[in-house]
C-alpha cells in the first residue's frame, strides 16, 4: 500500500481532499469502507469534515494509482502516457512509479492532465532529453479560461519571477532582478462572454507559465486554484484546473516508434 500525509489547509470534506489527488468518489469510499483513512490518527468512515490544521492520511493501493492514466503508446524503448488531474508525473508515489521505474523525460504539474513521454533506459532518456533541447518535441495546450479571449495565433511576451519558498511566480512586463522572459502563442477555438478554450504552445518553458501568464493577461484557467480566483471557480462549480497537453509532435529524435510521429488525446472536459 502506498501512503499520503496531508496538513489541511482549510475546512474540507474528506473525500474532496482525497479527490484532490486523483482519485475518484468510489476509490475514496473503497478507502472508506477498508478503513484506509484517518483523520488525526484515527480511522474515518464517515466523510466529515477536517479542519485548518488536521492531518489527514489515507492509504492507496497500486491499481487505483494505475487507473489514473492512459498508456497511449509502448515499444521497448518508451512509454507515451496520458497522465489525469491529481497525479504526479514522477517520484514514489506517481506515474514513474506505476510504470516501474520508467523516466519522465518532461513533466506536468499535479493538477495539470496530458501526454507525457516516459524513457524505459538511459539511453533513450539522453536522445529524448537532447531532443527536447533541441526543440524537436513540439507540445500543445488545451486550456478554457474565464472571460472572453479574442487571440488569433498571437504571441504574449512577459518577464516571470519564481518564488521557490511559496511555490508561486509572478508575472510583469517589465523585466526585473531574476526575471526570465515567457513567449506564450495563443489561439482560440471558442470564446463566449463567459469563457474561453484556447489552443496554447510554450515558446519558453518556465514554471507555472502558462497558468500564471493568462491570469497575468486576466483570463485565469477555469479551476486554478493558485493563480484563479475562488469566485470563479465556484461560480464554474471547479476545483481543477482546466489545462492540459493535448498534443505531442516529434521530429526525427532517432527513436523508433517516435521519429515524426504525433500523438493526440482530449480531455473529457473538452468534448462537453
Amino acid at each position: 500500500m502506498n501512503k499520503k500525509q496531508i496538513i489541511v489547509e482549510k475546512n474540507k470534506k474528506i473525500a474532496e481532499i482525497v479527490q484532490d489527488f486523483g482519485f475518484s468518489f468510489a476509490d475514496v469510499n473503497k478507502m472508506f469502507r477498508n478503513k484506509d483513512i484517518k483523520l488525526n490518527g484515527k480511522s474515518v468512515k464517515d466523510n466529515v469534515v477536517a479542519a485548518c490544521g488536521d492531518e489527514v492520511v489515507f492509504y492507496y493501493s497500486n491499481d487505483m494509482l494505475e487507473k489514473r492514466f492512459e498508456v497511449v503508446f509502448e515499444n521497448e524503448d518508451v512509454f507515451v502516457v496520458y497522465k489525469h488531474a491529481g497525479i504526479e508525473t514522477d517520484g514514489d508515489k506517481g506515474v514513474e512509479k506505476a510504470l516501474h521505474g520508467a523516466i519522465a523525460v518532461h513533466r506536468l504539474d499535479r493538477n495539470t492532465e496530458g501526454l507525457v513521454v516516459f524513457a524505459k533506459n538511459v539511453t533513450t532518456e539522453r536522445k529524448l532529453l537532447d531532443a527536447f533541447k533541441k526543440d524537436k518535441v513540439h507540445k500543445t495546450y488545451l486550456a478554457e479560461v474565464v472571460g472572453k479571449f479574442d487571440s488569433k495565433d498571437k504571441i504574449f511576451e512577459a518577464y516571470l519571477t519564481k518564488d521557490s519558498e511559496k511555490s508561486l511566480v509572478s508575472i510583469s512586463n517589465n523585466k526585473k532582478e531574476n526575471s526570465l522572459r515567457i513567449a506564450t502563442k495563443v489561439n482560440t477555438l471558442k470564446a463566449t462572454d463567459q469563457s474561453s478554450t484556447l489552443e496554447i504552445e510554450l515558446l519558453t518553458g518556465r514554471t507555472h507559465q502558462i497558468r500564471a501568464h493568462l491570469a497575468f493577461l486576466g483570463h485565469a484557467i477555469i479551476g486554478d486554484g493558485k493563480y484563479g480566483k475562488n469566485a470563479d471557480n465556484r461560480k464554474f462549480k471547479q476545483t481543477r484546473q482546466k489545462l492540459a497537453c493535448v498534443k505531442l509532435v516529434f521530429d526525427d529524435v532517432g527513436i523508433e516508434g517516435l521519429n515524426n510521429k504525433t500523438f493526440k488525446k482530449l480531455p473529457n472536459w473538452a468534448h462537453k
